[in-house]
Parts: structure tokens; C-alpha cells; sequence
């Protein structure tokens, strides 16, 4: 006697009631095997995968591509009986397909057109020759401008700028790179120094790793650094934890594990939740300067940008330097004007004098 198994969704995570679902990996009729990948859902962290409860037949699906659903929902339905024969080719991946919003059949073909242009469109002024596509924000974009528009919102955002002559961590990179790859099997690159450095400020000014919870702050002695980085899916920032505790060395493998798994869109609600500072990297992508906006509920941001060969006076000469501009956006409402100042001249000290990170004076 066959069995009917519910395929339902499971718990998100941490403060995640919902998801929408990306895709099926499989159509009805066909054989599952219990825990084999069934169905895609997208959360605002991650995208993760529902197995067959059970193995049989994919019996019904219940929920289509692009739909909203809640913990406990039934997706579909799998016919428990007898295992299906293994397929003599392995499945291939599917990748994840945004989801489309139906058009009407007498909507024109249409072309992308930026996000900022389509803002200042009135629907009923849609021009009738085919020049624009309308599109749903993904579940992890629109959190990310949820949580971004909240942090405008809410927190009183200062940003205060430096400069760093880099030229001592690269003379110190291209004097041990070799070395440090062969004996921890990666590459030293600059996050580990930057991350390092920032530890050192945060230990000094503990505010800018603090929080406001109601009406209490709460200072945190641990340090768990976020690292922002482009994902196929959006941006997302996963955490190093206890960074204050490890090495260059595993602070970089994490680093490189974690931007590995972004790539994929594998990163765990673990990888991404909690986070007492946060690092970006602009300067991968060109920038010389920006205004990082604060990672809810923290209250501090550190900004990276692009090294750039530039002339500095030193000791009275004229000299070329490789350097970066480097940016604290901070809320106000916790750090001081003099204590973001302060954390970013300690950043720089730390960054030109990487003996100091590396001596931990």
C-alpha cells in the first residue's frame, strides 16, 4: 500500500518566516529518492533545497516557481514505494532562475532597463514599442534594500575618510608570499592585514563594535568580522569568526572559503548571521572612493578602495606612493565624531606599520 509523504518547508533560520520558491528540480511523475534535492527556495540570506522525504514518485507540486511560502507550507507530495532504478547519467545543475512576472499577452517583447530609470516611470507612461521589462526583486534583494533603507532610516550615519600608504604590506606581501603560500596552502593577501587592523581599533574603541538594542548599548567582546561581497544573488556578508583569535593565515582561508562559497550560492544561514563589524571592498571593482552604508544593527563600516600610485610629501620630498582611501561610516548616535576619527587614524597606523599588527602592539 503506497504512502503519501508531504514535502514540506523546514525551518529558515533565524528571524525568517518566508521564502519564494526558485525552482523545481524535479516535475511531476518523476522517481525521487528520500533526501535527494526536490525544490529551490530563496530566502533574503540564502538559497537552500528541500528533499524527498521519502523515495518514489514526485506525486503532485503544489506551489509554483515564484511563489511566496511559509514555514510548515506544503510544497508538494511525494508516493512513498519501491526505489526507482539509478539513472545511468548523473543529473545535472540546474542554475538558479529568477522569477518572472507573467505579462499580459499583449505586453510587447521587452529590454532591461536600469532600476533607477524604471523608478521614475508612471506605469500608465510605458512606452508601447518594447523597451521595457518589468521584473520582481528576488527575496534577498529586496531584504537587502529593506534592511539598507532601514539602516538610512534609523541610524545617524557619519562617514570620516583617510588615506594609507600601502607600500609596507605589499613590500612585507612580496617578501613572505611565497613562503606563506607553501606552508598554509593560500595566497597573503590584503584582508587579513585590514582585518587585523581593525581589531586592533575596535579593542581601542569598543563603541564602533557595540550596538543600540532599545534603549541599552551593548558592547560586545568578541569579533566577528562580516566581509561584503558580490554574489550572483546580491550582496551578502558572510561572518570570520572570533577573528581576534586566529592567524593571517586562516583569516585568509576563511575569507577565500566564504567568497568561494557566495560564487556558488552556498552560504549557510550560519556563514551570514550576527557579524559585530563589517569590511567592504570596493576597490575590486575600481573604486577610489565611497560612503559605506552601516550593516543593521552595527554601528560601524570600514571601506576599502583601490590602491593608486600617487604623489606624497615624505619627510620634506616628493615622493610616489602607492595609496588607498579608506572610509569609517559609523552611527552617530553611538560613536563620537572623536572616537571615528581616532578608530580610522589607528586603522592607518596599523596598516603602515604592519609590524605592529603582526607583533600585536
Amino acid at each position: 500500500m503506497s504512502t503519501i509523504k508531504d514535502i514540506k518547508v523546514p525551518s529558515l533560520g533565524e528571524s525568517i518566516s518566508e521564502a519564494t520558491v526558485a525552482q523545481w528540480l524535479k516535475k511531476e511523475g518523476d522517481a525521487v529518492v528520500e533526501d535527494e534535492p526536490l525544490v529551490e527556495l530563496e530566502t533574503d540570506k540564502v538559497t537552500l533545497e528541500v528533499g524527498a522525504p521519502a523515495t518514489g514518485i514526485l506525486s503532485s507540486v503544489l506551489v509554483k516557481k515564484g511563489e511566496t511560502v511559509e514555514i510548515g507550507e506544503i510544497l508538494g507530495k511525494v508516493t512513498a514505494g519501491k526505489a526507482p532504478k539509478p539513472s545511468q547519467e548523473k543529473p545535472t545543475e540546474k542554475p538558479i532562475e529568477k522569477p518572472v512576472e507573467k505579462r499580459q499577452e499583449s505586453a510587447p517583447e521587452t529590454v532591461a532597463l536600469s532600476p533607477s530609470l524604471e523608478q521614475k516611470i508612471v506605469p500608465p507612461q510605458l512606452p508601447k514599442d518594447g523597451r521595457v521589462e518589468r521584473v520582481p526583486m528576488n527575496r534577498l534583494r529586496q531584504r537587502v534594500a529593506e534592511r539598507l533603507k532601514e539602516a538610512q532610516n534609523t541610524a545617524a550615519i557619519l562617514t570620516t575618510f583617510n588615506e594609507v600608504d600601502v607600500s609596507r604590506i605589499m613590500a612585507v606581501r612580496a617578501q613572505l608570499k611565497d613562503t606563506f603560500e607553501k606552508k598554509h596552502g593560500i595566497k597573503l593577501g590584503f584582508m587579513s592585514f585590514f582585518v587585523k587592523a581593525c581589531i586592533v581599533a575596535l579593542k581601542e574603541i569598543p563603541a564602533v563594535n557595540a550596538e543600540i538594542e532599545g534603549s541599552d548599548v551593548v558592547y560586545k567582546n568578541y569579533y566577528d568580522i562580516g566581509v561584503a561581497v558580490g554574489a550572483p544573488q546580491g550582496l551578502v556578508v558572510p561572518v570570520v569568526r572570533d577573528a581576534d583569535q586566529k592567524s593571517f593565515a586562516e583569516i585568509e582561508k576563511d575569507i577565500a572559503g566564504l567568497g568561494q562559497k557566495a560564487k556558488e550560492g552556498k552560504l549557510s544561514l550560519e556563514d551570514l548571521q550576527g557579524g559585530t563589524f563589517t569590511i567592504s571592498n570596493g576597490g575590486i571593482y575600481g573604486s577610489l572612493m565611497s560612503t559605506p552604508i552601516l550593516n543593521p544593527p552595527q554601528s560601524g563600516i570600514l571601506g576599502m578602495h583601490k590602491i593608486q600610485e600617487r604623489p606624497v610629501a615624505i619627510e620634506g620630498k616628493v615622493e610616489i606612493r602607492p595609496m588607498m582611501y579608506v572610509a569609517l561610516s559609523y552611527d552617530h548616535r553611538l560613536v563620537d565624531g572623536k572616537e571615528a576619527v581616532t578608530f580610522l587614524v589607528r586603522v592607518k597606523e596599523c596598516l603602515e606599520n604592519p609590524e605592529r599588527v603582526l607583533l600585536e602592539v
